[in-house]
């Protein structure tokens, strides 16, 4: 581009044009009224003629001038006008210089300085080696254990307040929590109960059927149901449903310092907000799998129609296969999954962070852990009973 060579704004009076002088010096000339209106067509000429111009030849070796001593009038358009000219000189190695811009300008472009806090270099996280990975994993896993382990006690020593002390509990939080964590959850309990004893039935059909053992599949499943798939579809469902709702509402109150508030006025937040929540899921969690049990035996009865199995008969196996004690066992079990997914989730909640996205962490840090904790309690269980024969 030669000397003559100009690029004028859309309007009649330009407001910036364009000059090469040579090689490797350019200048720009301000004058009138820079703001938003008068940069609209002005903006992307000027700028696509700077990057034609650092492409020709060594771009280290360029200056460019911006000469403001005929600008009447400046704005925020017009400073980030010159930022943004000068963020591209800069990128390339070259040099900028503003000369003539009045000094009452001279603030408002200070703000903006140093470019870099505008375009900051994205810095490359360094990659951890993995003993460092292991370890840090391993210093997170004893500090969340530490924490669990504390709260597990706290929370026992207020269900023990709560006994004895029932006038001072929350039974209003109790009952909204009963009904979220349990009538809210019937449908969605009932369908997975139905499809388990369905699904249960049916395949080990399949397999009896090859020994025309088809009438011993009713009271196998039926205590199946009743020992253990029943207690445990309720409680993975209730770890879903109920335990992320617990951290979220937590959660959203440890966000905004409600938390914190109830510490400074004198107030336990474990008594306040999680006493209440744990009654709810001791109370709804053998309720909801006394009814999935009742649900899952029934279509259990009706798949095995296709069989040929009366529900007669199928009434029978199952009285002689299950008893009170493995009802028992089942609704034993299922109380402790209660305890785990409502304090579980509570306690997540507690542990929140700063920020929205805190509270879906902390939502799917309760799901997570209430799984984990409802797989080892059923170890042990399970344990248990083998050797008592429980």
């Amino acid at each position: 581009m030669s000397t003559s060579d100009t690029i004028y704004a859309v309007s009649d009076t330009p407001v910036a044009v364009w000059s090469q002088i040579d090689a490797n010096n350019a200048k720009v000339l301000l004058s009138g009224n820079i703001n938003v209106y008068s940069l609209g067509g002005v903006w992307t000429q000027i700028r696509n003629a700077q990057d034609a111009w650092l492409k020709q030849g060594d771009s280290k070796s360029k200056s460019l001038a911006f000469d403001a001593s005929k600008v009447t009038f400046l704005d925020g358009a017009g400073i980030a006008f010159l930022i943004g000219v000068e963020e591209a000189q800069t990128t390339a190695g070259a040099k900028f210089d503003v000369v003539g811009l009045d000094p009452r300008y001279e603030p408002l472009l200070g703000e903006f300085n140093p470019i870099s806090n505008l375009f900051p270099v994205s810095a490359v996280k360094p990659k951890r080696s993995f003993v460092v990975s292991t370890g840090m994993a391993t210093q997170n896993l004893i500090d969340d254990a530490a924490g669990l382990i504390s709260f597990t006690g706290h929370l026992a020593a207020d269900l023990a307040w709560s006994i004895r002390y029932p006038n001072q509990v929350r039974w209003g939080d109790f009952v909204n929590a009963a009904v979220q964590a349990g009538i809210a959850a019937l449908p969605i309990v009932g369908l997975v109960a139905f499809l388990i004893g369905v699904i249960l039935s049916f395949q080990a059909a399949i397999g009896m059927q090859q020994f025309g053992a088809v009438s011993f599949v009713g009271p196998l499943a039926a205590l199946g149901i009743v020992r253990e798939m029943g207690p445990l579809i309720t409680a993975i469902l209730l770890a879903g449903r109920s335990s992320a709702a617990f951290a979220a509402e937590i959660g959203t109150m440890t966000v905004n310092s409600e938390v914190d508030a109830l510490v400074s006025g004198g107030l336990s937040p474990i008594r306040f907000l999680v006493v209440p929540r744990v009654l709810a899921g001791i109370l709804v969690a053998p309720i909801l799998t006394l009814f999935a049990d009742i649900v899952s035996i029934f279509s259990s009865m009706l798949t095995m129609l296709i069989y040929g199995i009366p529900f007669v008969n199928f009434y029978n196996g199952m009285l002689s296969a299950v008893d009170v004690e493995d009802i028992g066992s089942g609704l034993i079990k299922a109380t402790l999954f209660g305890v785990v997914v409502s304090a579980v989730g509570c306690l997540r909640g507690m542990q929140t962070g700063n920020g929205a996205a805190a509270v879906g962490i902390s939502a799917t840090r309760a799901v997570v852990s209430s799984i984990v904790l409802i797989v080892l309690v059923d170890g042990i269980f399970a344990f248990i009973s083998y050797k008592t024969g429980f």
